[in-house]
């Protein structure tokens, strides 16, 4: 059985609570809505909740399927909204789905792959009985606020990750595995970008369109989960900017080290020239040489050696070579 939690609230407060499945035994007074959450639940329940409360096919078959991107679609007086979540495990972003099927009396939230329940909700919305009392839409909020919120540890984890490796390249080249995490770190934050985007497309609809289940003061709530994706899809971009930067700046790090070294190695190649062109002219064995006869001639030509060197190694050491 995947009914998760099944309450009937009145006034905002619960006045049935059990976990079996719906089916048509279940009555509803004028003034009163269910809240039915399921997990991963199979064709059969979907179909026998669908038969209870007129649910539409094609929405049915999604929230079946599990594998939809964020939207909203109107069948009817009813809504249907799918919500993706996410969480950081052993630093991958695992993602699950939400589908919430919305009609005048009922709510129904169908979690595929989301290790977070809704009890907790459940409870703090239990605890407000005079905003609860408003309806499915401010459950409908609610869900989604928790949905979002649970986006904010990853984009905080991630950050300081970030950080951290953006202070690291400060210091000394980056290696192998960091610039593997660089690129893990920026495939992860594409693939949540392309989620926030159509959650902020469907959480703007939710505040700006006259949608049936919605009261127009219940609006400036999904405001609320607007401003926080757009918040979170800046944050992803701004860290997707960081980690390119640091890249960058690992590169150049690099590339100036690399530099120093070339530098060093040319300064001592051309002071070793020196003694290696004269010894050379030197070597060169022809018997005609006056200077090989002279009794001054190996001194000389050392302290030419010595004295060409050390003029070479004082203008590379003033240059910064050496």
């Amino acid at each position: 059985m995947s009914v998760v939690a099944a309450s009937v609230y009145r006034e905002g407060r619960p006045v049935l609570d059990e976990t079996r499945p719906v089916d048509a035994s279940w009555r509803l007074e004028a003034d009163e809505f269910v809240w039915i959450g399921l997990f991963e639940p199979d064709e059969a329940e979907l179909r026998a909740l669908a038969d209870r409360f007129g649910l539409h096919p094609l929405a049915v078959e999604d929230a079946f399927s599990a594998h939809q991107m964020p939207k909203l679609e109107i069948y009817g007086q009813q809504l249907f909204v799918v919500a993706r979540t996410a969480r950081l495990e052993n630093g991958e972003i695992l993602y699950g789905e939400t589908a919430i099927f919305v009609g005048r009396n009922f709510i129904i939230t169908v979690r595929h792959g989301s290790a977070r329940a809704h009890t907790k909700l459940r409870k703090q919305l239990e605890a407000a009985p005079e905003r609860l009392r408003h309806g499915v839409d401010l459950v409908l909020h609610g869900v989604l606020d928790f949905i979002v919120d649970g986006y904010m540890p990853i984009i905080e984890a991630i950050e300081e990750e970030v950080l951290a490796l953006e202070s690291r390249s400060l210091e000394c080249p980056l290696t192998k595995d960091e610039i593997h995490r660089i690129f893990r770190h920026k495939r992860h934050l594409m693939r949540f970008a392309r989620i926030l985007g159509p959650m902020q497309e469907m959480s703007s609809k939710l505040q700006n369109l006259d949608l049936p289940c919605i009261d127009a003061d219940m609006r400036h709530y999904f405001r609320d989960v607007n401003d926080h994706v757009k918040r979170i899809e800046v944050q992803v971009g701004a860290l997707r900017d960081v980690l390119r930067s640091v890249f960058e700046l690992g590169l150049l790090i690099e590339q100036q080290q690399q530099s120093v070294v070339t530098r060093k190695l040319a300064a001592w190649a051309a002071i070793l020239a020196v003694p290696t062109a004269i010894a050379g002219l030197y070597g060169m064995n022809f018997e005609n040489m006056p200077e090989l006869k002279w009794i001054y001639g190996y001194p000389l030509v050392v302290g030419v050696i010595l004295l060409v060197c050390g003029f070479l190694y004082w203008r590379f050491r003033k240059a910064g070579w050496l």
